[in-house]
Protein backbone atom coordinates (compact mmCIF):
# COMPACT_ATOMS: atom_id res chain seq x y z
CA UNK A 1 0.00 0.00 0.00
CA UNK A 2 1.40 3.59 -1.07
CA UNK A 3 1.75 5.88 1.67
CA UNK A 4 -0.39 8.72 1.83
CA UNK A 5 1.03 12.26 1.21
CA UNK A 6 1.09 14.20 4.06
CA UNK A 7 -0.72 17.23 2.51
CA UNK A 8 -3.50 14.65 2.94
CA UNK A 9 -3.13 13.46 6.35
CA UNK A 10 -5.72 15.24 8.81
CA UNK A 11 -3.81 17.40 11.40
CA UNK A 12 -5.27 16.28 13.84
CA UNK A 13 -3.99 12.76 12.80
CA UNK A 14 -0.75 14.32 12.59
CA UNK A 15 -0.91 15.55 16.35
CA UNK A 16 -1.62 12.46 17.66
CA UNK A 17 0.81 10.63 15.90
CA UNK A 18 3.76 13.02 16.55
CA UNK A 19 2.61 13.01 20.58
CA UNK A 20 3.42 9.41 20.59
CA UNK A 21 6.86 10.38 20.24
CA UNK A 22 7.34 12.13 22.76
CA UNK A 23 5.15 9.90 25.07
CA UNK A 24 6.97 7.02 23.85
CA UNK A 25 10.17 8.38 24.76
CA UNK A 26 8.99 9.43 27.95
CA UNK A 27 7.99 6.07 28.88
CA UNK A 28 10.80 4.49 27.80
CA UNK A 29 13.18 6.66 29.57
CA UNK A 30 10.92 6.93 32.92
CA UNK A 31 10.77 3.26 33.15
CA UNK A 32 14.69 3.03 32.79
CA UNK A 33 14.99 5.15 35.70
CA UNK A 34 13.07 3.00 38.00
CA UNK A 35 9.58 5.24 37.55
CA UNK A 36 7.42 2.65 35.44
CA UNK A 37 4.62 3.50 37.88
CA UNK A 38 3.26 6.93 36.97
CA UNK A 39 -0.41 6.61 35.99
CA UNK A 40 -1.67 8.20 32.94
CA UNK A 41 -1.16 11.98 32.47
CA UNK A 42 1.01 11.33 35.56
CA UNK A 43 3.48 13.02 34.37
CA UNK A 44 1.96 15.99 32.48
CA UNK A 45 0.80 17.01 35.81
CA UNK A 46 4.14 16.40 37.57
CA UNK A 47 6.00 18.21 34.78
CA UNK A 48 3.77 21.12 35.00
CA UNK A 49 4.21 21.51 38.75
CA UNK A 50 7.63 20.92 38.24
CA UNK A 51 8.39 23.48 35.43
CA UNK A 52 5.83 26.65 36.24
CA UNK A 53 5.07 25.61 40.28
CA UNK A 54 1.68 26.31 39.09
CA UNK A 55 -0.96 25.40 41.63
CA UNK A 56 -2.53 21.62 41.15
CA UNK A 57 -5.91 23.13 40.29
CA UNK A 58 -4.12 25.05 37.44
CA UNK A 59 -2.99 22.13 36.43
CA UNK A 60 -5.61 19.47 36.23
CA UNK A 61 -8.11 22.77 34.40
CA UNK A 62 -5.13 22.39 32.06
CA UNK A 63 -5.43 18.72 31.85
CA UNK A 64 -9.29 18.60 31.07
CA UNK A 65 -10.58 15.91 33.23
CA UNK A 66 -13.23 15.47 35.19
CA UNK A 67 -13.06 16.23 39.37
CA UNK A 68 -13.27 12.54 40.18
CA UNK A 69 -10.71 11.73 37.59
CA UNK A 70 -8.11 14.31 38.98
CA UNK A 71 -8.57 12.84 42.49
CA UNK A 72 -7.95 9.43 41.79
CA UNK A 73 -4.62 10.58 39.46
CA UNK A 74 -3.64 12.85 42.28
CA UNK A 75 -3.74 10.10 45.09
CA UNK A 76 -2.22 7.58 43.77
CA UNK A 77 0.75 10.19 43.01
CA UNK A 78 0.94 10.91 46.41
CA UNK A 79 0.60 7.01 47.08
CA UNK A 80 3.92 6.40 45.10
CA UNK A 81 5.80 9.31 46.59
CA UNK A 82 5.39 11.48 43.32
CA UNK A 83 3.60 14.54 45.15
CA UNK A 84 2.98 15.70 49.04
CA UNK A 85 0.26 17.06 50.47
CA UNK A 86 0.43 19.16 53.67
CA UNK A 87 -0.95 21.80 55.18
CA UNK A 88 -0.96 25.47 53.93
CA UNK A 89 1.08 27.32 56.82
CA UNK A 90 -1.05 30.67 56.25
CA UNK A 91 -4.19 28.58 56.41
CA UNK A 92 -4.12 24.93 58.27
CA UNK A 93 -7.86 25.03 56.77
CA UNK A 94 -6.14 24.02 53.04
CA UNK A 95 -3.85 20.93 51.99
CA UNK A 96 -1.27 22.19 49.56
CA UNK A 97 0.30 19.76 47.12
CA UNK A 98 3.89 19.93 45.98
CA UNK A 99 6.17 17.55 44.52
CA UNK A 100 7.69 14.67 46.18
CA UNK A 101 12.08 13.39 45.53
CA UNK A 102 10.24 10.77 43.79
CA UNK A 103 8.22 13.74 41.27
CA UNK A 104 11.39 15.92 41.15
CA UNK A 105 13.53 12.96 39.74
CA UNK A 106 10.92 11.88 37.54
CA UNK A 107 10.99 15.48 36.49
CA UNK A 108 14.21 15.67 35.33
CA UNK A 109 14.50 12.32 33.70
CA UNK A 110 11.34 13.66 31.58
CA UNK A 111 12.85 17.16 31.51
CA UNK A 112 15.88 15.56 29.81
CA UNK A 113 13.76 13.42 27.20
CA UNK A 114 11.54 16.15 26.00
CA UNK A 115 14.92 17.88 25.26
CA UNK A 116 16.86 15.10 23.74
CA UNK A 117 13.64 15.01 21.06
CA UNK A 118 14.03 18.71 20.85
CA UNK A 119 17.55 18.11 19.81
CA UNK A 120 16.60 15.20 17.43
CA UNK A 121 13.66 17.24 16.13
CA UNK A 122 15.64 20.58 15.44
CA UNK A 123 18.19 18.40 13.33
CA UNK A 124 15.99 17.16 11.17
CA UNK A 125 14.06 20.05 10.21
CA UNK A 126 16.33 23.24 11.42
CA UNK A 127 15.58 26.37 13.59
CA UNK A 128 13.60 28.36 11.34
CA UNK A 129 10.59 25.50 10.60
CA UNK A 130 11.11 24.51 14.23
CA UNK A 131 10.35 27.69 15.58
CA UNK A 132 6.84 28.27 12.72
CA UNK A 133 5.77 24.83 14.27
CA UNK A 134 5.65 26.23 17.50
CA UNK A 135 4.14 29.64 16.15
CA UNK A 136 1.43 27.47 14.73
CA UNK A 137 0.53 24.94 17.33
CA UNK A 138 0.31 28.22 19.60
CA UNK A 139 -2.10 29.76 17.32
CA UNK A 140 -4.45 26.56 17.17
CA UNK A 141 -4.51 26.53 20.89
CA UNK A 142 -5.27 30.48 20.61
CA UNK A 143 -8.89 29.30 18.85
CA UNK A 144 -9.75 27.41 21.65
CA UNK A 145 -9.80 30.35 23.25
CA UNK A 146 -12.07 32.10 21.16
Amino acid sequence: MAEEPVSEVTLPALLRAARTTYGAAMRKALAAAGFDDIPKNGIFVIGAISRTGAPLALVIKMLGVSKQSAGQLVDALVERGYLERKLDEEDRRRLTVTLGERGRAAAKVSRATGERVDAALLKKVGRERLAHTRETLMALIALKEE
